[in-house]
């Protein structure tokens, strides 16, 4: 059988674990601030690669779960929809009654959401209870 790499948090209250894959995508927070979202490698026994970039597992501060097509239904629907909300706003505010152009502003929150593509899975925050390790798993 093969045995296939990827990062294991567990969470100590509970006993729970959650295995996620190698080349899954996911988002990360080291301990200095920085963000890196993308498919992770595993470089050796204590370091993994995101776009180039070798990160200590000992430096990550949270780890998060970032599949792609979550990311594109979330951010086409809040585009769309604050799309329509904003034409609405305008059609309405155009025609009828001026004050309906205030349906532009949450359009363009909702389309400014949507950019900024949110992710609302868990964050597993190393300082909690969880601990997160490298592993090798047969599947």
């Amino acid at each position: 059988m093969a045995q296939e790499q990827g990062i294991r948090i567990t969470n100590q209250k509970e006993t729970k674990e959650i295995i996620i894959r190698a080349n899954k995508r996911i988002k990360i927070r080291t301990s200095n601030g920085q963000k890196i979202s993308g498919r992770f490698t595993i470089a050796d026994s204590n370091s993994i690669v995101i776009k180039d970039k070798i990160i200590e597992i000992s430096d990550i501060e949270s780890i998060k779960q970032n599949p792609l097509m979550l990311s594109i239904i979330t951010s086409g629907f809040l585009i769309y929809g604050g799309a329509i909300t904003a034409g609405i706003g305008a059609i309405i505010g155009t025609f009828v009654e001026p004050s309906a152009f205030l349906l532009v502003i949450p359009g363009g929150a909702l389309i400014y959401t949507g950019i900024k593509s949110p992710n609302f899975l868990k964050n597993y925050k190393s300082d909690s209870d969880y601990t997160i390790e490298l592993l090798s798993t047969s599947q």
